[in-house]
């Protein structure tokens, strides 16, 4: 991989990963879910703005046949999803929440094989049934009380579900827009149903302390619209699957991240959860990439 896309693909990675912490302090120094949510998107959607209107961007406006795809994907992909992580984060940690969302690759592929009627081979049944013994061992060291669903958990995993929709349904939009065009019209469409917090935000603001307003900044700033941009600028540069394996990073980096910002790690069993869940898709993407280079070279 290219120096250049490596530093622009870490650059994201820690953004994200950092989003954990700085969402979680933010509920921890007064904000309300809903409020941080939409406080963060208006920043966002705000720099996304001023990207539009700067005249050297040729920023190009969606297409009427693409509008309502566009509507829905914004709203599964960024609405749910930061509701269901944002929420989830108020019961659950930071580290925690950022493994779950880590296995997201192990619904995109169930997605592509139920919903879209992809051909997966055995070692990738393989995975995913180990991937999920991860998810579950995550859910009980979160939980403490064995294998139950709390409220907070199922939470995140309905954001790790919603952005496995997203990951699989925006990549016909890709072939037709530059990256951060269509991440900008994601941001703005996901950002109107946020307005149904949009009372009492302002006196939110307020009575949240400064370290929690400036960590709702910079989910805004960093993990919201930054990292969007440099993650679509790696994928117009390098190689999708080199980039995605870089994903596996972000929970060890979020945790890490967690335990100096919050003095908060996930429980042991969670961590091995995690490895786990994680090292199942990499394994199996692993295993795949070997297979498809044996093809190539016996087809040669």
């Amino acid at each position: 991989m290219d120096r250049k896309i490596f530093i622009v693909a870490m650059i994201t990675v820690v953004g994200w990963a950092s989003g954990f912490a700085a969402i979680r302090s933010s509920l921890l120094g007064g904000f309300s879910a809903g409020h941080l949510i939409l406080f963060r998107f208006l920043i966002a959607s705000t720099l996304f703005l001023l990207y539009a209107i700067y005249p050297r961007s040729n920023f190009k406006l969606p297409k009427k046949e693409d509008l309502l795809l566009i509507f829905i994907l914004g709203i599964v992909g960024i609405t749910f999803y930061h509701f269901g992580v944002t929420f989830g984060q108020q019961t659950v940690s930071a580290g925690t929440a950022s493994m779950i969302v880590g296995s997201a690759p192990i619904f995109t592929t169930l997605i592509a094989v139920f919903i879209l009627k992809e051909k997966m081979e055995w070692y990738g049944w393989i995975g995913l049934f180990v991937g999920f013994i991860g998810v579950m061992l995550i859910t009980m060291g979160s939980t403490g009380v064995g294998f139950t669903f709390s409220k907070g958990i199922l939470l995140v995993l309905f954001a790790t579900i919603s952005t496995s929709f997203f990951f699989v349904f925006q990549k016909p939009l890709l072939t037709k827009y530059h990256p951060i065009e269509l991440t900008a019209y994601f941001t703005w469409a996901a950002t109107i149903p946020m307005l149904f917090y949009l009372p009492g935000l302002f006196e939110n603001i307020q009575i949240a302390t400064m370290e929690a307003n400036l960590a709702a900044v910079y989910v805004g700033v960093v993990p919201a619209a930054l990292c969007y941009a440099t993650w679509a600028i790696a994928l117009s540069l390098g190689n999708v699957s080199k980039l995605s394996s870089l994903l596996y990073l972000e929970p060890p980096i979020a945790i890490i991240i967690a335990w100096i910002w919050l003095k908060e790690l996930p429980s042991m069993l969670s961590i091995i959860g995690g490895f786990i869940a994680i090292s199942s898709v990499a394994i199996v993407n692993m295993i795949g990439r070997m297979k498809r280079e044996v093809k190539k070279k016996s087809s040669a």
